[in-house]
């Protein structure tokens, strides 16, 4: 299970995977099991945004276990967690804003740990 960071500017977190494209976070949400996604809306001008992804999630019926909507631009971060809230099914935790500490924390430490397990 992997943790996904959509953002096409952004540093991503330590115990996560970067997408910096929808396309990129789309195809790792098709062939991985995702646990935390953080979804930015502007991806570069003229290039499918977040709501794309979203979008995309809805048709597949590919949720992660939570959705972290970390976009400054209020307009866009409103509508991908419309959205979300009205598709998504019972269980899959939409957060409208950044991620917190303790995930952020959380999935670092994972990381790091398994790093670990792999040095052995």
């Amino acid at each position: 299970m992997i943790n996904v960071f959509l953002d096409d500017v952004r540093r991503c977190p330590e115990g996560f995977v970067a997408a910096r494209s929808a396309e990129e976070c789309l195809l790792l949400l098709a062939e991985c099991e995702v646990n935390v996604l953080s979804l930015d809306f502007e991806l570069g001008i003229g290039l499918p945004n977040g709501l794309s992804v979203v979008h995309g999630m809805i048709a597949a019926a590919r949720y992660p276990k939570q959705v972290f909507v970390h976009s400054s631009s209020l307009m866009g971060r409103a509508q991908m967690v419309r959205a979300l809230l009205e598709a998504s099914p019972a269980g899959v935790i939409v957060h409208d804003g950044p991620m917190t500490e303790d995930i952020l924390r959380e999935a670092a430490d994972a990381a790091a740990a398994a790093k670990e397990a792999k040095g052995r």
